[in-house]
């Protein structure tokens, strides 16, 4: 039987309706198929605001200052409401979770990845594990853009629900990893996107960035990936599309191996994560993967 276009291109299949489909999400559909066509699988697809530049100086990595410190704990309870009346509604759905033997690796510190399809995959995520999570909190890369240019509730979010912005400054960076490395080393999980840019319900892996194994390589730490599948819902969203039904699969921890220099630790850590999501995808979608 020969596969619909959709499938063997990874993007969503949408189911008819007879509710207008919004025209953000058929340009953002659209632009996937092209940058798909021409291998630009790191590039935005969304109309995001104009990234403003961060300095690196101006970002509390750790949290450690008191008004950040209550600036998290707000944002951190706004956003557990905001998900979970989404999640009433039946706009947020998990269905079910596998693998939940595999989170005894958070107890001393990890890198977490997954794949990027959907803003409010970090919180699909961190309700799966949340309850593996000595400290019940998670840190979050999230690119600068996100972190600065967003207005109202999402950009209040961004900023401090524990997150770490990744500077286009190479100091900032530097900072960055900095950072990530003091809070593994004290026990810390933190979520990576190593695919970096967000395609919306986009199903396939997509090749990764090295930065997320570097860190977990530099700290020791090992990397557990979760990959989330979807599939399309009875129920039609407010943008026209079938509502997604999320299965997260929570894979086996890969460990650092010291014997490696950093850069083929990282490579390693790097290619043996992306093997287990395409084996995730082929088993789940029953289809080979290709790109």
């Amino acid at each position: 039987m020969e596969l619909s276009h959709e499938l063997q291109s990874g993007l969503p299949l949408i189911a008819e309706s007879t509710a207008p489909k919004a025209a953000d999400r058929l340009d953002v559909l659209r632009r996937i198929a092209e940058y798909e066509r021409t291998g630009q699988f790191d590039k935005d697809v969304e109309n995001d605001p104009p990234t403003l530049p961060l300095h690196w100086r101006k970002v509390d990595y750790l949290g450690e200052k008191p008004f950040s410190k209550l600036k998290t704990a707000i944002a951190n309870k706004l956003g557990r409401a905001f998900f979970t009346r989404q999640i009433r509604r039946g706009l947020l759905v998990t269905e079910a979770v596998t693998g939940m033997e595999h989170l005894g690796a958070l107890q001393n510190g990890a890198v977490l990845t997954c794949n990027h399809f959907a803003p409010y995959d970090n919180f699909i995520a961190f309700r799966a594990i949340e309850s593996a999570l000595p400290r019940k909190r998670l840190y979050k890369v999230v690119r600068e853009g996100n972190y600065t240019s967003f207005p109202g509730l999402y950009g209040f979010l961004f900023r401090n629900c524990n997150t770490l912005p990744l500077c286009a400054d190479a100091r900032g960076a530097m900072a960055l990893l900095k950072a990530a490395e003091t809070l593994l080393k004290r026990g810390e999980s933190i979520l990576i996107y190593p695919e970096q840019a967000m395609w919306w319900n986009y199903r396939k892996p997509r090749p990764f960035k090295s930065g997320g194994f570097r860190m977990a390589f530099k700290a020791n730490v090992p990397v557990v990936p979760l990959f989330i599948t979807m599939r399309d819902g009875d129920t039609v969203g407010p943008d026209g599309f079938p509502v997604q039904r999320h299965t997260v699969h929570i894979l086996p921890p890969v460990y650092p191996n010291p014997s490696l220099s950093p850069k083929e630790g990282a490579d390693a850590l790097q290619n043996d994560v992306f093997a287990a999501y395409v084996r995730t995808y082929e088993s789940v979608y029953k289809t080979p993967y290709t790109l």
